[in-house]
């Protein structure tokens, strides 16, 4: 009996994911200003390391078996029967334009299933090759952890397809007892959503299956394990499975309210729940003041709470140079009283990002494009990579490297080592990472039309026109990539900063180097430095 594997190149480390450790951002067809759907995904660990998937579309024979291993650890969970057809899948979308993209909530942790087979990974990676659109793939989901088990904690799924979104949330029932109870939302196209690690969806329609769907026992599951007593109509999901607590507004919650706050005006009054100083919880959607581009969405991935009561760039944590960073751990100690660091959407430890745009007036093969990009989504670029190819490049390929395998030609290993060098000089650096991101995606929107009028002339050659395509453009920008890399290193070493225009670095009358700018820190800097130490520093004479 042949077998299928489900390989275990998705893994990237024994250690499991970290808490509030996703986003994702979500636009109906009517809130964009195209009328593309569109998902975003930061998954975010310091374990992960950041590849594009593949899979080809097969054919399989009648018992043929799928071998499961856990997305997180690798560990073998099962086997489960093969569908008889599967789908091409690129990253979290596949050939019929259908991403999925999903946060952590955890939840009752007395709700996992041990002994389930379909983690929340394998369940994204495993319905993209055996769906066409996001209600088909809610039958496929639900219907695979009735029948072999959720081995998972709580989940939030975003599915979406060119014309609908969908929001699924999901927890086990502990082990023991098979399957799941979930709640599934439509957006309205009109709107926006999102999740961050936080279960969102409180109270939902019973009698609207058009934009709702639910497990038949999501209510009454509760009222037994006693997390609920009242009428089924005031019964919330996310108060029933995933009790807000500081962590899950401070860290989660607060990320959806700035992605709500900048698109939506009234939204700025909740400022006091993204904080955790009040408990009455935002809509899990609302309608934007403007309709959004793929532009908004790419630049709000890139968010750490800029100009608002959150922003933390001007605090002695910062640092001289403003950092809109912290590093681990989230929170920390000081004479017996906890604080924390915020946790904005943008951060350090992604493995991988995307915002994923569906477009329905378009062929499938051309109109699903998934923006890929590795490491830290504010010092990423977003490349194109069409949901019809059949190879990946080699800058993103599985296996070109790994987290303990440094690769000069892996754009994740090049975007770290980029990266790592802005954080110190975060106002200084992060300013020429900027200049290059914005000249390589301007570049992807100059180059989208001309290529995809191409492959629309011969749809039956457009998988192969979008792959070569796809492949030549992230092979561009990791190349332009590492030339950044090279010029920050030659600009910023040993603290100066070397004259430079237009990239070209300044020479003395005899073709040496110019002497540098020793810049040294910020006013405030010096003035907070005199502060603490008095005299120490004071010169003399």
């Amino acid at each position: 009996m042949k077998k299928i594997i489900l390989t275990t190149f998705l893994l990237f480390s024994i250690y499991t994911i970290d808490i509030f450790a996703c986003t994702n951002l979500i636009v109906g067809k009517s809130a964009s200003t195209d009328g593309s759907t569109m998902i975003t995904y930061s998954a975010d660990s310091y374990s992960l390391y950041g590849e594009l998937y593949h899979w080809k579309a097969g054919k399989h024979a009648p018992g043929t078996m799928l071998k499961v291993y856990e997305w997180d650890t690798g560990k073998y969970l099962g086997e489960i029967k093969q569908a008889a057809e599967t789908y091409n899948v690129v990253g979290n979308m596949n050939e019929h334009q259908l991403a999925i993209g999903e946060t952590t909530f955890g939840g009752r942790e007395e709700l996992e299933d041990t002994t389930g087979i379909i983690d929340y990974g394998s369940l994204i990676y495993i319905t993209l090759q055996r769906a066409k659109n996001a209600k088909e793939a809610i039958k496929v989901m639900t219907g695979l952890v009735a029948e072999y088990g959720y081995y998972s904690g709580g989940e939030s799924f975003t599915i979406a397809d060119p014309n609908e979104v969908w929001v699924l949330e999901m927890i086990g029932k502990g082990t023991g007892r098979k399957g799941a109870v979930w709640v599934a939302v439509r957006i309205p196209d009109d709107c926006i959503s999102a999740h961050a690690n936080q279960a969102r969806i409180q109270q939902f329609p019973l009698k609207d299956s058009k934009n709702c769907i639910y497990s038949k026992d999501v209510i009454s599951f509760a009222k037994e394990m006693g997390y609920y007593s009242g009428k089924d109509e005031d019964f919330s999901f996310a108060k029933a499975y995933n009790p807000l607590d500081f962590g899950g507004q401070r860290y989660c919650e607060a990320r959806v309210w700035s992605f709500f706050n900048k698109y939506n005006k009234d939204m700025a009054k909740f400022v006091t729940y993204a904080k955790g100083e009040t408990q009455d919880p935002m809509p899990l959607y609302v309608k934007p003041d403007r309709k959004l581009s793929l532009q908004d969405m790419q630049a709000m991935m890139r968010d750490h709470y800029e100009g608002t009561d959150l922003d933390w760039r001007y605090d002695v944590g910062a640092g001289a140079f403003h950092s809109p960073y912290r590093w681990s751990p989230l929170e920390w100690e000081v004479n017996g009283q906890k604080y924390c660091n915020e946790r904005p959407i943008a951060t350090q430890q992604s493995g991988f990002v995307f915002v994923a745009q569906m477009r329905s007036w378009l062929p499938d093969a051309i109109g699903g494009i998934l923006w890929f990009g590795v490491d830290d989504a504010a010092n990423t670029v977003y490349t194109p990579m069409y949901c019809s190819i059949t190879e990946t490049p080699e800058c993103f390929r599985v296996g070109n490297g790994d987290l303990y395998t440094f690769s000069w030609t892996s754009s994740f290993w090049i975007h770290n080592w980029v990266a790592n060098m802005v954080y110190s000089k975060y106002d200084y650096m992060h300013e020429d990472v900027k200049k290059v991101q914005q000249e390589l995606e301007n570049k992807f929107f100059a180059d989208q039309g001309k290529i995809e009028a191409e492959a629309k002339t011969s749809l039956s050659d457009a998988p192969a026109i979008l792959t070569n395509y796809s492949k030549n453009q992230a092979q561009y920008a990791f190349d332009r990539w590492k030339k950044l890399g090279e010029f920050l290193l030659i600009k910023y070493m040993d603290g100066v900063v070397r004259k430079e225009k237009d990239g070209q670095f300044q020479r003395n009358d005899y073709g040496g180097a110019a002497s540098p700018q020793r810049v040294g820190y910020p006013k405030e800097f010096y003035e907070k430095v005199i502060e603490e130490t008095g005299d120490k520093y004071k010169v003399l004479y």
